[in-house]
């Protein structure tokens, strides 16, 4: 097996029945995802892959570093907010090994297009954490047509400089990627690459191409408390399934799809209009609906057509099964929790056990999956519920199997004393309540 070149692609507040290869409905404009099913169909689509966090930036701690993102300190914080701009804690350390610094020490070109969310220069960026280039936002959340954060500040950059570019960010970023690959294939050394496509898309505002008028009503809440339907949201997705359609094209038209591991998932469950059926909950929450995402792979030369796999896995195994597949060993002062996938992806029928944890300081969740079962606390409450019969988490057996609640509530808390506590500073960054809308 050649080492492969890798296009890592992210969305942003993703449903896991957002495309149409999960179940999700046609728009009024018809197929909303037809590149990304399209994908799925001539690869793998994993039914129980989950993100390493219900919020942004934590799980892209974890997609970084390969690691339960608890272990650093940035990662507490749910999500770094605009408040955190010029702190030299709350961020991605640049001695940190992370994917594309090793990658990059093994000999591959490594690029990040779109968002970052792992802190602010100068202390931290993707410059100082293994990319050769960068182009996209700082931050969590811009306006899609002006870039301005929060605080109304320009933050779309290329490197470390400010890049001022008119255009709607989701199709900048798609032609970035266009035009990376076509400088990839003019070179005269062709090194692998590591592409890291991290959209904002359909993460609000609510804005699509045609939409450049909002900007006006959301510079000052880009929550977009207001705005936005149904019918937006799936026109967002479909400009983003548009642009990786352009990417692929673009593959194929250099000769690179058949050794190119593509690989999509979301940094978290959905928001306001997302479809997470048969899930319940969305962003910020432990149960299935904010954890459970999209995972799709694609890799011609190593993965056969119209798998479906129901390995449970979350994002920091993509990490693990990326530096496998590229033959490149991780730092052994900072060993990996991820697993690798590879040996699934070439066979979607196998399975292993994999026990996955997960802790929140937002109403103090807590969370471990186990074959078919899952403790979750919410609010002090500890439920039970068998996932594999009961997705939508509504019949709560703890009082039916006291003894396998105790033992699971046992398992998590014997994993969490491997992590340091969460810190007392750490923060929660909530955009709306329910006096902004009636909740969940």
């Amino acid at each position: 097996m050649t080492r492969p070149n890798i296009l890592f692609i992210v969305a942003d507040d993703l449903g896991f029945a957002d495309l149409g290869c999960y179940g999700g409905r046609e728009a009024q404009f018809g197929r909303v995802s037809p590149q990304l099913d399209a994908l799925a169909a001539n690869g793998i689509r994993f039914t129980q892959g989950y993100s390493n966090s219900p919020v942004c930036s934590p799980t892209r701690f974890a997609l970084m570093t390969g690691r339960y993102q608890y272990r650093l300190r940035g990662a507490a914080e749910e999500p770094i907010n605009s408040k955190s701009r010029g702190s030299a804690t709350l961020g991605l350390p640049s001695g940190h090994p992370t994917l594309p610094s090793l990658l990059k020490s093994a000999g591959y070109r490594t690029a990040l297009f779109g968002k970052w969310h792992l802190g602010y220069p100068p202390h931290f960026g993707p410059l100082r954490s293994g990319y050769d280039e960068f182009f996209g936002p700082m931050s969590g959340g811009v306006d899609y047509f002006t870039h301005c954060g929060f605080t109304g500040q320009h933050d779309l950059w290329s490197g470390e400089a400010e890049q001022h570019e008119e255009g709607y960010l989701t199709d900048l970023i798609s032609r970035r990627a266009v035009d990376y690959l076509a400088r990839v294939a003019a070179a005269e050394e062709r090194a692998p690459f590591l592409l890291s496509l991290h959209y904002t898309a359909p993460h609000w505002p609510w804005e699509t191409r045609d939409d450049e008028a909002l900007i006006r009503e959301v510079k000052d809440n880009l929550f977009h408390l207001h705005g936005g339907n149904v019918h937006t949201y799936r026109r967002m997705i479909h400009h983003m399934d548009e642009g990786i359609g352009w990417v692929m094209q673009a593959l194929r038209r250099h000769g690179m799809e058949r050794d190119t591991l593509v690989i999509f998932t979301s940094d978290n469950g959905g928001e306001r209009f997302s479809d997470n059926w048969p899930l319940v909950g969305g962003k910020m929450d432990l149960t299935e609906g904010g954890i459970r995402v999209p995972w799709i792979a694609h890799w011609p030369e190593w993965i056969p057509p119209g798998q479906v796999s129901t390995q449970q896995c979350m994002t920091m195994d993509w990490t693990t099964t990326i530096l496998d597949a590229a033959g490149v060993p991780a730092d052994p002062a900072y060993p990996l929790d991820g697993v690798s996938l590879l040996p699934v992806l070439q066979d979607g029928q196998r399975t292993f056990a994999r026990p996955l944890h997960w802790r929140m300081n937002h109403r103090g969740q807590r969370a471990l999956r186990d074959g078919d079962w899952k403790y979750l606390r919410v609010d002090g409450h500890d439920y039970l519920f068998n996932i594999a019969a009961d997705e939508r988490e509504r019949a709560n057996l703890a009082g039916r199997q006291p003894q396998r609640l105790a033992d699971l509530r046992d398992a998590w808390e014997q994993w969490n004393e491997t992590m340091p506590p969460i810190p007392a500073d750490a923060t929660v960054s909530l955009g709306y309540s329910a006096k902004d809308m009636p909740q969940r």
